[in-house]
């Protein structure tokens, strides 16, 4: 039985299709989300949503059919393509419409019209008809009804959004209302106006600073495996001050308390002086424990600067993996841009008009349809989660062709290719099955955020924690399995296994190098977001060097706000691909140093660096091993793996 547990880990050596029913459960999920695409076209949504629809149900642009019981419906509005509201600055942003009459017009007032004087002479002018179909033009200033079914005046100067046919305010403070219910801090307008034509006057300056942190972080990915070593020491050291400073200021206050404390006998200083002292025992215990894990640590921290120093040299020989995050981003941009239309697609199916209380005509959801949305916004998650995932294969395919291919003079020409290819060869299934996991945790935590922000204010303090604490589990969760499928990808990639034996064989040795595992996630993990840090900084202080110029006429908070804020993503998602590199490479080198010894036969196939690492923790064993040291016990699964 222990053979059995011990399968041989074979390099690249033979490639299989895994999971291949997960794969064919995935492309019908897609064939459905197709479904219901051409489902929403098919019923008139896509017509309704291009070319809008009046109140009484008409589509724009074309001839319609009459809807029973609806006045002003089945009219020929061939000539008039444009919707036009009322009273378009009237938002309900409970139900997320535009609470007016809407009609077809011809075109859209491109002047402010004060009057209904006004109205009417634009009306004879243009051809273009504001108030509702049963006037005339020649009625409105006559006519009693004008008042309900003609636009509240002045009616302001609009022109039609490209695409959709609708006739938009062209000044925004008219959404001031709107963009107030969003951003509460935005009270008149002329601050939001200020805000945006302050982003508009430097939209050179941000385009520039935004390649900037693209340029930045390339760089970086370049010398960090440089200044790794730099990075570990100027982290010790800030974590020794920091605790060791926090420590003493605490004691020293509770010093200088006590001192005065003679004077003032109250409850309050009595309890003040207490408070102090547990804090200032809690910071000592905390102080203790942190330098006996850096002491524990102080070793595997050698690992984690080897494998930084390796995942350098991988990007200098396989250069395409930088530009990974591009091709992935591009996807999701266009799945993204899918998903919404098709949404806004389903926000406008329903067979039925049905006439509401004012008169108007609605389209609603009828029966089953419901259910289509909830089908959608699942495959929002698992499809975009399948993209995320097949970027961690093809990086991991990528990394395992790098480390066990002894000649790197050998590599084939593009491993990145290389490693797409057998992603869609093969491993498509396992790479569907290990982010519908993903989705499985993620569904249940949208749906429990999404219950809290419902109850906000209404719940007991007790509901509330509840809901928090299982949020956060769920959250935990889905990092542990995010953190395992990547592991299990890496797996694949290397035996061609299926998902579960992947993430079963990936755990066992994650378990053998509990220790390790845990230096370069807290180690590397920091040295990563001192490089974001690094990064987002360095952009921040050309924004306000060169911003500082425009002071005088433009706000320059939201422009360097924007820029920050996209330096750290450009710097996440690079830094991100550097920590997968690194959790591969540290995968390969856990089983490289379990099933080789060195010896003839079973030569090594880490890089020299690693092999120095393991070097010298032989060393070490061995005179730890004199001493019958602890440090023996835990390195003895590298050396005498073989000998079990």
């Amino acid at each position: 039985s222990h053979k059995s547990s011990k399968r041989e880990w074979k390099p690249l050596e033979d490639h299989s299709c895994t999971d291949v029913p997960w794969l064919l459960l995935f492309i019908l999920f897609c064939i459905g989300m197709g479904f219901i695409c051409g489902f929403s076209i098919a019923t008139g949504a896509a017509a309704r949503l291009l070319s809008g629809y009046d109140s009484y149900g008409n589509i724009c642009g074309q001839k319609n059919v009459k809807v029973e019981g609806i006045v002003n419906s089945g009219l020929d509005l061939t000539h008039k393509k444009y919707v036009f509201f009322l009273d378009p600055c009237n938002i309900d942003l409970v139900h997320q419409k535009i609470k007016s009459i809407a009609l077809c017009v011809s075109s859209c007032p491109r002047k402010e019209l004060k009057t209904l004087a006004d109205i009417q002479k634009f009306a004879e002018t243009n051809g273009s008809t504001l108030c509702s179909y049963e006037l005339q033009p020649s009625e409105y200033t006559t006519d009693p009804r004008a008042a309900k079914l003609c636009p509240k005046y002045p009616v302001p100067e609009s022109a039609p959004i490209p695409f959709f046919h609708r006739c938009a305010p062209v000044n925004i403070s008219c959404y001031a209302k709107f963009a107030e219910a969003l951003i509460t801090f935005v009270s008149d307008s002329s601050v939001l106006h200020r805000l945006i034509s302050g982003v508009m006057t430097s939209k050179e300056i941000i385009m520039g600073l935004c390649l900037l942190s693209l340029v930045l972080s390339m760089i970086l990915m370049v010398i960090i495996r440089y200044i790794s070593r730099v990075l570990v020491w100027i982290l010790t050291i800030l974590v020794i001050l920091g605790s060791l400073g926090g420590t003493g200021v605490l004691w020293w206050l509770y010093a200088k308390q006590r001192m005065s404390a003679g004077a003032l006998e109250t409850q309050i200083a009595k309890d003040n002086l207490q408070a102090l002292l547990i804090y200032a025992i809690a910071a000592t215990v905390f102080t203790v424990i942190l330098f006996l894990i850096m002491l524990i640590m102080r070793k595997r921290v050698a690992l984690t600067i080897a494998l930084f120093h390796v995942a350098g040299k991988v990007f200098i020989h396989l250069p395409l993996l930088v530009f990974q995050p591009f091709w992935t981003f591009f996807v999701l941009i266009l799945f993204w841009t899918y998903w919404i239309t098709v949404l806004l697609f389903l926000g406008t199916t329903g067979k039925h008009p049905v006439p509401n209380e004012e008169g108007f005509v609605e389209f609603r959801m009828a029966g089953p349809l419901k259910y289509m949305w909830w089908y959608h916004a699942v495959g929002l998650i698992w499809i975009s989660e399948f993209i995320l995932a097949c970027q961690q294969m093809t990086v991991a395919g990528a990394v395992v062709t790098y480390y066990f291919t002894r000649e790197k003079r050998n590599l084939p020409f593009t491993p990145i290719l290389g490693s797409v290819n057998r992603l869609v060869c093969y491993h498509l299934g396992t790479v569907a099955k290990g982010s519908f996991i993903i989705t499985l945790v993620k569904i249940p935590r949208m749906v429990l955020m999404y219950i809290h922000t419902q109850l906000k204010g209404k719940e007991n303090a007790c509901a509330r924690c509840m809901l928090k604490a299982c949020i956060c589990c769920l959250w935990c969760l889905e990092k542990c399995l995010t953190y395992l499928n990547q592991n299990a990808y890496t797996a694949t990639a290397i035996n061609s296994t299926n998902f579960c034996t992947s993430a079963k064989d990936a755990f066992v040795i994650l378990v053998e190098n509990a220790l390790r595992v845990a230096a370069i996630n807290t180690v590397g993990d920091f040295m990563l977001f001192l490089g974001k840090v690094l990064i987002v900084c360095s952009t921040g202080l050309a924004g306000v060097m060169l911003l500082n110029y425009q002071r005088d006429y433009t706000i320059w908070v939201l422009p360097l706000i924007i820029v920050c804020l996209f330096a750290f993503l450009v710097a996440h998602c690079f830094l991100s691909i550097y920590e997968m590199v690194v959790d591969v490479l540290f995968l390969c080198f856990a089983i490289d140093t379990k099933y080789n010894d060195g010896s003839p036969g079973r030569e090594f196939y880490m890089d020299k660096v690693l092999m120095e690492f393991v070097e010298n923790s032989k060393k070490s064993m061995k005179e730890a091993g004199r001493g019958g040291g602890a440090e023996g016990r835990e390195l003895k699964p590298m050396v005498g793996a073989d000998e079990e």
